[in-house]
């Protein structure tokens, strides 16, 4: 038997022409699968633009946010977020936002449609939050990245005029600073009455600071600065660090040398990532380090309290790897507690003393308090007649006995 009638033998073969139907239909359906899975990733490849953004970036919950109020209103699978908003009186009313929960939802932007897809971890967490590690992706049509970019604008936006006239306080978490309460209405900074001319000259430097950095970078000094209040305890130093933040509006980095979790490289951290446009605040400096005359016993009774040396800040102050563009302000009822090194300019490049009351404060203080006709009268004798007491007053003092 030749071959071609073998050939033909078995295409007459009703057992063998069933056989090769079957199996020709399956290589045809491996290969319209693979062709079509390939197709695809091309056409995502090439015709659409993700874009993933993870619980740990600070966009993250803007997104969320403007997705719920711009994006996905329609959309019935929400999760709600609980938060406290004080009003100027100070009475506190709940807030409730609803933000797209875990799962997928199409939402409508930009002329184009958007598939937004928030996905939870439920075996990994955060370390830094303690919360599960989430992610949002958002996939749409196109290769223009600029949807993302105005649509991440508008999220930011949208949560700036959250804090809109307020001072917002940052504390130590971690590694990584946060939000510590709500954002607080800005003091005026009249309402902090300081002696003449105190307040003048900071609000002056701090402002020639913020608007000069050029001038520091063309003569390779460290973009920088450092101030220390000083005085007794009640006379507005805080009060006037806090108004001051308010005015050149800024936010507040509460930072506590004396916390036991707090080393060196932790310190130095923290002042690396401190929040733009923020004020580092360090409250009474004098307690957190003993001076360099203490005896060896007392050093290492306090070490033993404390793990940040007193090296370790003079290295994230002034050292080769602290950063830039940061303004520190210290605060100390006892400046002769101090060590030289400490205050010396570079890292303390202004100081000034803030005490009890003069007869220029009490005067200021009753202009604000009290509008009368002989405004002017009384303001000068109210002062006057306070001083000739003898007793030194402090600004929160002379409040208390005004009310009484």
């Amino acid at each position: 038997m030749t071959i071609t009638e073998y050939v033909q033998s078995l295409g007459d073969n009703p057992y063998f022409g069933a056989g090769s139907g079957i199996f020709a239909l399956g290589v045809g359906a491996a290969l319209l699968r693979r062709s079509a899975q390939a197709s695809l990733i091309l056409f995502r490849r090439h015709f659409m633009i993700t874009l993933e953004v993870p619980c740990r970036d600070k966009s993250y919950q803007w997104l969320l946010q403007w997705i719920t109020q711009k994006g996905a209103r329609k959309t019935q699978h929400l999760s709600v977020e609980t938060s406290f908003q004080q009003n100027n009186t100070g009475h506190i009313k709940t807030k409730y936002d609803f933000i797209p929960s875990i799962g997928t939802h199409i939402m409508y932007y930009g002329g184009t449609w958007i598939k937004v897809e928030r996905v939870r971890e439920s075996h990994t967490l955060d370390l830094h939050m303690g919360v599960p590690w989430e992610t949002v992706t958002l996939t749409a049509f196109g290769r223009d990245k600029n949807i993302y970019f105005k649509m991440l604008e508008e999220a930011r936006h949208l949560a700036l005029k959250y804090t809109e006239g307020k001072t917002i306080m940052y504390t130590a978490m971690g590694a990584e600073w946060r939000e510590f309460g709500h954002p607080r209405k800005r003091r005026p900074i009249d309402s902090v009455v300081l002696d003449e001319g105190i307040a003048e000259r900071i609000i002056n430097d701090c402002r020639e600071f913020i608007t000069s950095p050029q001038w520091y970078a063309d003569r390779g000094i460290p973009y920088r600065r450092g101030y220390l209040l000083h005085g007794p305890p009640g006379c507005g130093k805080s009060s006037f660090i806090t108004a001051l933040a308010g005015e050149i509006e800024f936010g507040i980095c509460l930072l506590n040398l004396s916390d036991r979790g707090l080393t060196d490289d932790r310190l130095n951290h923290l002042l690396n990532v401190a929040p733009q446009q923020s004020i580092i605040l360090l409250e009474d400096i004098d307690a957190a380090f003993m001076s360099r005359e203490e005896t060896s016993q007392q050093k290492a009774a306090y070490e033993g309290l404390n793990r940040v040396t007193f090296s370790g800040l003079l290295n994230a102050l002034d050292g080769v790897a602290s950063t830039e563009a940061r303004i520190v302000f210290m605060t100390t009822n006892y400046l002769n507690r101090l060590d030289p090194a400490l205050i010396r300019p570079g890292r303390v490049d202004l100081k000034e003393f803030v005490g009890h009351c003069t007869t220029y404060q009490l005067t200021q203080m009753y202009r604000r308090f009290y509008n009368s006709p002989d405004v002017e009268l009384f303001a000068t004798k109210f002062g006057e007649n306070v001083m000739k007491v003898g007793k030194p007053v402090s600004p929160a003092q002379s409040v208390m006995e005004r009310k009484v």
